[in-house]
């Protein structure tokens, strides 16, 4: 995720953005190919210095000022007056963040997916493996371990169906020129809208977003939302893996251990996953808060507010996505320990034990949608 967010990354993303506008533009024959191809060519992030574009962000306000200078002294005189033809700052960023998001929800997915996988397996194997279940940190009544996996697990599905969805429908080029109304490119400003979002493979949008942060808003909180179903399962792994309770641990070899309590040993993966989601409503709550500050054209600080939020937003969640997949795919389950530590007050619901077949129904209702939602989108969900 840090190679995806970085520096260089949105850099790219940003030339991407200018070389698909002088394309797009071509296409509506606005700009002769040749200039389109120059611009193209010169449209590699290895030709600038990026440092040097920071500094010069500070006096313009973003760094798309400072590209598109360079930019045009790169390509030369002939060109030059197509770079950033028709388009505004905002323009630029906005769609390079959808670039950019794009990359980083597609990563995020992945690893919800490995988690999820991961989950599937454990409600597959322990559907009767016996456990307290626990309400209000409680001993309450009887559950399968496989049932709690069955939780994690649908929970996780929610999180890759919301983000995956917004991926593909709501990742937006933005096209509107200095004041929203694309008229530097009149008549020709639907077409070229509509030929720079096929270019980019992102969606084309009514009319510009610049003061609208709906999608920017909807993404945030949809990472707020998967948050919390990667903290979930971790939540319950740092408590089960306690030692007076013992009933699963992280099995990766030479992880855990303390530097002054050489007997412990830590649920790192499960704890590094909760430092990175608790990270995120902060973030969340910054960037909704910044949609209210975009007063009539284009905002005053409320847009600004955004870029680091949302860019911390990708590494916090996908960071705990990375590591719930780790933490899941080695945990280590002892069901005997879990047998052992149901209370008296529980021993009479064991036998019978009507609760199995309940459970084991709820862990192949998850398990079949989980597998129906990886095979594609044309699923039904079983459950």
């Amino acid at each position: 995720m840090a190679a995806i967010v970085a520096d260089t990354a949105y850099l790219q993303a940003m030339l991407d953005t200018e070389a698909a506008l002088a394309r797009a533009q071509t296409r509506a024959g606005l700009v002769p190919a040749d200039h389109a191809d120059a611009i193209v060519r010169a449209c590699r992030a290895s030709r600038f210095d990026i440092d040097e574009l920071g500094r010069k962000a500070a006096a313009a306000g973003n760094p798309v000022v400072p590209l598109v200078e360079q930019l045009r002294e790169a390509v030369g005189d002939a060109a030059a007056e197509h770079v950033h033809a028709g388009a505004t700052s905002q323009d630029i960023l906005d769609t390079a963040t959808m670039l950019i998001a794009r990359q980083a929800l597609t990563a995020i997915v992945g690893d919800i997916d490995t988690a999820g996988d991961a989950a599937a397996r454990l409600a597959s194997g322990h559907r009767r493996t016996v456990m307290a279940g626990r309400t209000l940190l409680q001993q309450a009544l009887p559950t399968t371990f496989g049932a709690k996996a069955a939780g994690w697990l649908s929970g996780l599905d929610d999180a890759a169906e919301l983000l995956g969805s917004l991926r593909d429908r709501r990742l937006a080029v933005q096209l509107g020129g200095g004041a929203g109304t694309l008229a530097s490119l009149h008549p020709h400003g639907p077409k070229v809208v509509a030929l720079l979002a096929e270019e980019l493979g992102l969606a084309a949008s009514t009319v510009p977003w610049h003061t609208n942060r709906s999608r920017i808003g909807e993404l945030a909180g949809a990472l707020g939302v998967a948050a919390g179903a990667l903290a979930k399962p971790a939540r319950d792994v740092t408590l089960l893996a306690q030692a007076e309770v013992g009933e699963v641990r992280e099995g990766v070899a030479g992880r855990g251990g303390s530097s002054a309590m050489p007997h412990k040993r830590n649920p790192v993966a499960a704890i590094a996953t909760l430092a990175n989601t608790a990270q995120v409503p902060g973030l969340v709550a910054t960037v909704l808060a910044a949609a209210a500050g975009h007063e009539h054209e284009r905002a005053a600080g409320g847009w600004h507010a955004e870029w680091h939020p949302l860019r911390e937003l990708f590494v916090s969640v996908g960071s705990a996505a990375a590591w719930l997949g780790d933490c899941l795919v080695h945990l280590e389950v002892d069901p005997t320990r879990m047998r052992a530590n149901i209370g008296a007050d529980l021993e009479q619901y064991l036998e019978p034990a009507p609760f199995l077949a309940s459970t084991g129904d709820i862990v192949t209702a998850a398990v079949r949608r989980h597998a129906a939602r990886r095979e594609g989108p044309s699923r039904e969900d079983p459950a």
